[in-house]
């Protein structure tokens, strides 16, 4: 894994599927119930998450979502939004949850579910690509 560059900004940086229409309702749903995540979104399919991820950048659709903390570290799948639940209404309840014998691994086990049939389910999103 490798460590990527350190963000100008003081905030973290939550890279999402674009495509996953799962995802893009999730997202818009944090931006809208936002309580202070300090968090900036972008998508997977985006020139900017290619620069950022570095290495660890795969074409194609993800496996998981990553959050760049300010200090480089790289965050995946349900621990790329941990960091952001303070700030979400009703996060506090979900951190409290997963502290809870097997929490984490429950909620692990099911963000591995979603993430892997989420276009079955869900669907997927036009977007345009990268040229």
């Amino acid at each position: 894994m490798s460590a990527p560059k350190p963000q100008t900004q003081q905030e973290c940086l939550l890279i999402y599927d674009g495509k996953c229409r799962f995802c893009v309702t999730a997202k818009e749903t944090i931006e809208q119930r936002d309580e202070g995540t300090g968090a900036r979104f972008i998508t997977y399919q985006s020139d900017e998450a290619v620069q950022r991820l570095g290495r660890d950048y795969r074409p194609g659709q993800p496996d998981v979502a990553f959050l760049l903390s300010p200090d480089g570290t790289v965050h995946r799948g349900l621990d790329a939004f941990i960091p952001l639940l303070p700030g979400v209404r009703g996060g506090r309840v979900i951190l409290f949850l997963l502290q809870l014998p097997l929490g984490m691994t429950i909620g692990k086990l099911l963000y591995r579910l979603i993430a892997r049939y989420r276009y079955r389910w869900f669907g997927a999103v036009q977007t345009q690509e990268r040229p």
